[in-house]
């Protein structure tokens, strides 16, 4: 079993789409397009305001500012929540800082039967692939997200055949050394925004 450590830094400007070892060309391809179907859904910093619930336009920058309420119950969630057996699913991470302590990273494992086939890379920021035998077994973001602030990052992977739902190991790191895992709840169970249910595509 051999473990090996990629390190990537996107260019300024561009996301960059990283292929796993088991996406042939044409599954590739597809989920290259999943990543850029819609406009704006390029991994952007998006500030969170305490006084408005409603969307404006960042001057000059060209994205979203998404304005929300700030909640306690804010913290490093994936979705979608719910998919299927086999599929090729695009799965989308955020990572918000809630507190008054800078975010300057997260990471994610990877379960088992799970085949992570391209990944996201932020412009300008820094990520890390950890691979076994060739499979994405975790992944890390390095990011600055100042308080008040999220940003999101996404990456296309195929689910297992079987189970009933993929648990997702989240962690998140802080600029005082603090790291904290987003998997379960202070009770030990774990955190619905941690699981995407699995059940059986329809039969055409």
């Amino acid at each position: 079993m051999t473990t090996t450590l990629d390190r990537y830094t996107a260019p300024s400007a561009n996301s960059v789409l990283v292929a796993g070892p088991h996406s042939g060309p044409g599954r590739a391809e597809r989920a290259k397009q999943r990543l850029s179907t819609s406009q704006g859904r390029n991994p952007t910093h998006i500030g969170i305001s305490r006084a408005s619930p409603w969307l404006a336009r960042w001057c000059g920058a060209g994205v979203l500012a998404l304005l929300l309420p700030v909640t306690a119950h804010a913290h490093v969630s994936i979705t979608p929540r719910a998919s299927t057996h086999g599929a090729t699913e695009r799965y989308t991470v955020r990572i918000p800082t809630e507190g008054n302590v800078t975010t300057t990273g997260a990471e994610l494992d990877v379960p088992e039967g799970v085949i992570v086939e391209v990944v996201q890379a932020p412009a300008g920021w820094k990520h890390e692939l950890k691979r076994r035998d060739d499979r994405i077994v975790a992944m890390a973001w390095h990011v600055e997200v100042k308080p008040g602030e999220f940003i999101e990052v996404g990456f296309v992977a195929r689910n297992p055949r079987q189970g009933d739902r993929i648990v997702w190991t989240l962690r998140q790191r802080f600029a005082d050394g603090t790291v904290t895992d987003w998997t379960v709840d202070p009770k030990g169970a774990v955190r619905p925004t941690a699981v995407t249910r699995l059940t059986s595509a329809p039969r055409p």
